[in-house]
């Protein structure tokens, strides 16, 4: 028996496209304004007419608290960490948001932008300061010379680079709107670019601190435990950083197979806390993971409790962090064996540890259906992130030079992360399945129209245990606009709600189908939308077709795009991606094959202080 709404259809009219052009205008005159205080404090700073940052590095060079590690090195650090931190809790807020909500109605019409702007300009700002701080004789042989009398280190350098990749995917996704429309996903191309440009600055950070490390022991200062937490929390920034790239699957709303989750869990397990034990010590792969969990699920409690927005499950990481300490007490000499291994054991040990963890905590645990592969993409992959953490540790031990073709490996690890991430993306649709509705039940409640539903496929949507079969609705409102639920099988082509399902207001609600390769969705209800001249698609008791899934999820897509725009807008940004990940590369083996002082003999002369 069916209820008849005595609501008004609620018709979508923000904008479906790009910004404003006076919002545009106005973020760029804060972005300029910001720039413009940067370059001012540089510039007085290296003239010698601003005294403030000189009388700030004596003092912060005399404290005790910063363990032997150089001012002009230490200062930036500690600026880089608490604007990524502001960044993290921007872009989870505005996914909570954008899952909740919908596209938003303008950049600055979306308070979570803000946060995150400033915190990528401070990433950014960071490096420049990192390389404006140190005079000439205090940068070690691994700096690059600016300008006469003006050395800046490589990690300065680095993070310079990687803060203004992230700061360039902001008005980049504008231009992406206007041609593509608003993509609302995570793993948009210039949303990625936000995200790869945070969490891969942690890689600059970490030469940063060695280049402040070598500082501050030519100036006869040792390090102490707060280089040893330092380290440790930068490590576990990176863990973040790399972890962010989960977070469709955090909140429950993945926009592709669930083999891909697994597979990121092990490459950030396995590059960040193999960086973590073999840098930082013994002891450094927990530090790293207790400091991950302090700020990650802080992040989760501010966004979700307090900001009243959606909860995103967090990954724990406490068993891969236990097999790297393992491994590590016995090959700790051999980083790149400790990598192989501890990959190997995360992509297997590791998975089954977050199998388990997924069954409590995420709204899609994991389930048969992904077990062969999802052992195997997350086995690749955690040994490629391995092998790169090894690299990685040769470089800031000074050790990478002894490595035979070191160039080689670095590529061939890349390539099998980026294979296996390629195979995650990838899916397919079964072809022409549909599904009848039968209404079961249909009551107008305070939070409108709730239905209860059985529904007949023409033939049996999965072979054996699906990833998932759900109804999900979506963008109905803030902390409440998520609503998940597994749909219990009747028998092999009968499937049925357990609970009943919003099929009104901006809610769009739909049958997810995975299986295997297959990823699709069956509109159940969507509203009106008049920015996209959609019209409404009402719940009703008739046979529907399935079809590619994000094309249901993200209604806001112009699909009528041709096919080679988008292969060369997402070439442009991957091979920027590709020129920041050489980027790091090149600076971690620039401090590697750097002379130290009066050690490295054999390759020039001693380097003088």
């Amino acid at each position: 028996m069916q209820a008849i709404s005595i609501l008004p259809a609620v018709v979508e009219d923000r904008p479906a496209g790009a910004a404003s052009l006076d919002q545009v205008a106005i973020a760029s005159g804060m972005a300029l304004a910001l720039t413009i205080v940067l370059a001012v404090v540089v510039l007085g700073h290296r003239s010698g007419r601003l005294k403030a940052l000189d009388r700030l590095l004596t003092r912060v060079d005399r404290s005790p608290w910063m363990g032997g590690i150089a001012a002009w090195a230490s200062i930036p650090l500690m600026v880089a960490m608490v604007s990524l931190i502001t960044a993290l809790i921007g872009m989870y807020w505005d996914i909570a948001l954008h899952i909740g909500v919908g596209r938003d109605e303008g950049p600055l019409a979306n308070p979570a932008h803000y946060p995150i702007l400033f915190g990528l300009f401070g990433i950014s700002a960071a490096g420049v300061l990192a390389c404006a701080l140190p005079r000439q004789d205090e940068v070690g042989p691994s700096g690059v010379r600016l300008a006469p009398g003006w050395r800046a280190p490589a990690g300065g350098l680095l993070l310079t680079g990687a803060g203004t990749y992230a700061l360039l995917g902001f008005p980049l996704d504008d231009v992406w709107h206007r041609i593509f429309g608003q993509d609302v996903t995570l793993w948009g191309p210039t949303h990625l670019m936000l995200i790869g440009g945070a969490g891969l600055s942690l890689v600059a950070m970490a030469v940063l601190l060695e280049e402040g490390r070598t500082a501050g022991v030519r100036s006869g200062r040792l390090a102490g435990w707060t280089s040893y937490l330092l380290g440790g929390f930068l490590v576990g920034g990176l863990l973040i950083g790399t972890s962010v790239f989960q977070a469709e699957f955090d909140f429950g709303v993945p926009q592709f197979r669930l083999v891909l989750q697994p597979l990121l869990i092990a490459v950030a397990a396995a590059f960040s806390l193999v960086v973590a034990r073999l840098w930082v010590g013994r002891g450094g792969a927990l530090v790293a993971v207790a400091f991950y969990l302090a700020v990650r699920g802080g992040v989760s409690i501010l966004v979700g409790p307090v900001l009243g927005e959606l909860w995103a499950a967090v990954p724990l990481y406490v068993v891969e962090a236990l097999i790297v300490e393992l491994v590590a007490l016995r090959w700790a000499h051999r980083p790149l064996r400790v990598g192989v291994v501890s990959g190997v054991l995360i992509g297997t040990v590791g998975f089954a540890a977050e199998y388990a963890w997924t069954q409590a905590a995420f709204r899609l645990p994991w389930t048969s259906d992904i077990l062969v592969e999802g052992v195997l993409l997350a086995t690749l992959g955690g040994t490629a992130a391995g092998l790169l953490a090894g690299m990685m540790v040769l470089g800031l031990r000074r050790e990478l030079p002894t490595l035979p073709r070191p160039r080689l490996l670095f590529a061939g690890a890349l390539l099998v992360i980026a294979g296996c991430v390629t195979n995650g993306v990838i899916a397919t649709e079964p072809t022409e399945l549909t599904a009848t509705a039968t209404v079961t039940s249909d009551e107008q409640t305070a939070d409108g129209r709730q239905v209860e539903a059985e529904f007949r496929f023409d033939r049996e949507p999965a072979d054996g245990d699906p990833a998932w079969v759900t109804v999900t609705a979506w963008q109905g409102g803030g902390g409440d606009g998520l609503h998940v639920q597994h749909l219990e099988e009747v028998s092999p082509d009968v499937w049925r709600t357990t609970e009943p399902f919003p099929a009104d207001g901006t809610w769009k609600t739909m049958i997810r189908l995975h299986d295997g390769r297959d990823l699709s969705a069956m509109p159940l209800y969507l509203p009106e939308d008049s920015a996209l001249d959609e019209p409404e698609i009402p719940v009703a008791e008739e046979a529907r077709a399935f079809d590619e899934e994000k094309l249901v999820l993200q209604r806001e897509l112009d699909d009528d795009v041709p096919g080679w725009l988008w292969l060369a807008a997402g070439s442009v940004v991957l091979l920027c991606s590709l020129l920041l990940v050489l980027g790091l590369g090149w600076g971690v083996s620039r401090y590697a094959r750097a002379p130290r002082p009066g050690v490295d003999a054999d390759r020039g002369a001693p380097v003088g202080v």
